[in-house]
């Protein structure tokens, strides 16, 4: 499907999964909102599409998701208590309420699905184009590079209909993921197919989907016509693979080596990650490196 070569500024969020991996540390707070390093998981996710450009962010949320929405507001009295008290400091780590940005929010009531959560935003979306970024996954890169800048500039250069964030994973672990069957070689390639989930020896490539996608609104009709698969769930790779059939043309975008996709999706993911995020702070991080040495007795 054609469209026309405008810049992308919408992205959808989607954010409306329980975390049951994560429980209880979930139980009334959104996985989305729990600490890494500093900042909440969802933080990190709109500063970055902010960096790329993205103007408009709508949510795709559940219940109990409330405060999200608190946390991007600004907070007139906060912002004032600080002021009175000298704390610029402070004020200055809530920069991100200053964003040039609008939040949108829609509540998607059942859990139906990443395929079915992105067809919510349909009314958001319109006949433009839009990134989408999972909300429970940060990409980490260096102060000069952007992963979605590069997706969103593929998409117009390539007139795609998608693009996909892929990240290479070791052989042994392509089970647990989307993994790409790539046409042709290269940081940029034309997607031939999307394997879910394969066997080992079955895999095409050791590629797999990394959260951060780029869409046509053709993509809308696809995810209607997808059928329902496990858990009665709508898989926006089914939807993917949809327009593929009908010679749609997706392509897919390598992370650099520089770059590494955090997935707070269970305990150990995110204690990783945090202590990544906690080593990397400039005031605190070479203090907790010195404590972890003598903790774990390290030279």
């Amino acid at each position: 499907m054609a469209h026309s070569i405008t810049p992308i500024r919408n992205a959808v969020i989607p954010v409306a999964g329980i975390g049951t991996r994560l429980l209880p540390a979930t139980k009334s707070q959104p996985k989305e909102m729990l600490p890494v390093g500093r900042k909440p998981v969802v933080q990190y996710v709109v500063e970055e599409l902010a960096q790329a450009d993205i103007k408009s962010m709508l949510f795709v949320t559940g219940r109990k998701k409330r405060s999200i929405e608190d946390h991007l507001d600004f907070d007139p009295a906060l912002a004032n208590m600080l002021n009175t008290n000298g704390s610029e400091e402070l004020l200055e780590e809530l920069h991100f309420e200053r964003l040039d940005v609008s939040y949108f929010f829609v509540r998607q009531s059942e859990q139906l699905g990443l395929g079915h959560a992105i067809g919510c935003a349909e009314k958001f979306a319109g006949n433009e184009p839009f990134a989408v970024a999972l909300g429970d996954s940060i990409i980490a890169h260096p102060r000069n590079s952007s992963l979605m800048k590069r997706l969103t500039d593929c998409f117009v250069q390539k007139r795609a209909s998608v693009v996909i964030a892929f990240e290479e994973v070791p052989q042994k672990e392509v089970y647990r993921y989307g993994i790409a069957w790539p046409a042709e070689q290269g940081s940029v390639f034309r997607v031939k197919d999307l394997v879910e989930k394969p066997s080992v020896k079955e895999a095409p490539s050791n590629l797999a989907i990394a959260a951060r996608y780029v869409f046509s609104p053709s993509i809308f009709p696809a995810i209607r016509q997808t059928p329902p698969g496990k858990k009665n769930e709508i898989q926006i790779t089914d939807a993917i693979r949809f327009l593929l059939r009908n010679g749609e043309p997706v392509y897919g975008v390598r992370l650099r080596n520089t770059e590494r996709r955090y997935d707070i999706g269970n305990f150990r993911s995110y204690f990783e990650t945090f202590v990544d995020f906690a080593l990397a702070d400039k005031r605190f991080g070479p203090s907790l490196r010195r404590y972890l040495k003598n903790k774990l007795g390290a030279k």
